[in-house]
């Protein structure tokens, strides 16, 4: 198996920490390995350990959160059928009102933070806490707040990019993220059912019915969503439970100024809804393969393709491919240094995780490549703003017009 598609692997199955996307994958070890280099779990569960932390938002804004659980009741779950209608959690991040007397989210759910783990034979960590307070008010703005939609790796989740999604929240965005249910490796439901990821294992570097399915069925998750956001900026409440919504979301969505970015498959099912959903304005592909005819078509939208240095063969040549047949505009840049999961939360939890775990610093570099991580995540926010910035609000940014001494780290490709 070439290690395009091993990077691809759903890490629930044989190999439990063998999958890019799983929050640490690409460096921690199996427990009993752990347990062979005189760090057993027991140990690390018993530990004293400081809180993680994710660097702090850089807009100006306070930022508010919501989960809800959507019911599509015109589709079956594609990855499991005889299940029940296609079910999605998404969690809307925003500018606040207020913040006094809402608790800060955590980075996930206790439920969620002890599935998580056992599915990566991970020890209890001490996650997170976020910048986003939890059921806040929404600030009120004439027009409503640009959105953004955010499509997760495979067999990743909605937290895997927290750290630029409350970034970008705190600069005047509602961002949008969704688990793709049965396509992540674990989603806890209301009523406590842990989904796990059904997609089978990619066994080659190339398209297969596979990862037409899953990229299809992702395009029909983000149609699905633009829908119930329309509700819920109509004043309606299209969770499934309906739980109380924070006050101020009616009419706080700009519906008009809609873009979307995702990391890895979520990269490509972005290209992929760009080119077959009006209602999206631009686009953001963080390393991610362009898998589908459409994806490489592209469209008169811009995408930004946002990669890792050393782009695997397969994915540069359909990069490639579509920067000669985009119509739009488009722009290509690549972060010297980085790994394909240094577009995640791994580049800032990982060198953090190391000490806990008892790692040196090559396992540091093996999981974000030899830049500084916290590093990766300021360079990777301020393009990215740059670019929805340039594309949704009018703003332009000459960090995308040309190399910028302020990031010598980021190269372009026209």
């Amino acid at each position: 198996m070439s290690s395009r598609a091993q990077d691809r692997q759903p890490a629930r199955r044989t190999f439990p920490v063998g999958r890019r996307t799983m929050l640490l994958s690409a460096a921690v070890l199996p427990l009993g390995l752990l347990t062979a280099r005189g760090a057993s779990a027991a140990t690390l569960r018993s530990a004293p350990q400081a809180r993680l932390t994710l660097p702090a938002p850089t807009g100006h804004r306070r930022t508010g959160t919501v989960t809800l659980h959507l019911v599509d009741p015109s589709r079956p779950d594609p990855w499991v059928p005889a299940e029940r209608a296609r079910e999605l959690m998404i969690q809307l991040w925003y500018p606040a009102a207020a913040a006094d007397g809402y608790p800060r989210a955590p980075y996930m759910t206790a439920a969620t933070a002890r599935a998580y783990e056992k599915i990566t034979s991970l020890p209890a960590l001490n996650w997170p806490v976020t910048a986003a307070h939890l059921g806040a008010p929404v600030h009120q703005r004439a027009g409503g707040w640009p959105v953004l939609l955010y499509s997760h790796s495979l067999g990743g989740e909605r937290f895997e990019t927290t750290s630029l999604v409350q970034d970008l929240a705190s600069r005047g965005y509602v961002v949008v993220t969704i688990d793709h249910v049965h396509d992540a490796d674990v989603v806890v439901l209301p009523d406590g059912r842990v989904a796990t990821c059904e997609v089978p294992a990619p066994t080659v570097d190339a398209p297969t019915p596979v990862t037409t399915k899953e990229i299809e069925s992702r395009v029909a998750d983000v149609r699905f969503v633009l829908d119930q956001l329309a509700v819920l900026n109509g004043g309606g409440n299209p969770d499934h439970e309906h739980r109380t919504l924070p006050r101020g979301l009616r009419g706080a969505l700009d519906l008009r100024r809609t873009g979307m970015f995702g990391q890895s498959d979520g990269g490509s099912a972005t290209a992929h809804a760009l080119h077959v959903e009006p209602r999206l304005t631009a686009g953001v592909n963080l390393d991610g393969t362009l898998w589908t005819p459409q994806a490489i078509a592209g469209s008169d939208r811009p995408l930004l393709l946002f990669g890792r240095q050393g782009l695997d063969p397969f994915e540069a040549r359909t990069w490639a491919q579509f920067r000669a047949r985009q119509p739009g505009p488009r722009l290509q840049l690549n972060l010297k240094g980085s790994t394909h999961d240094t577009f995640t939360d791994f580049a800032a939890l990982v060198p953090q995780v190391a000490p806990i775990l008892g790692e040196p610093p090559s396992w540091v570099v093996k999981g974000i490549g030899t830049i500084n991580g916290p590093r990766a995540v300021a360079v990777e926010r301020a393009y990215i703003a740059a670019f929805f910035d340039a594309f949704l609000n009018d703003h332009s940014s000459p960090l995308l017009n040309g190399p910028s001494p302020r990031y010598p780290e980021v190269t372009f490709t026209r």
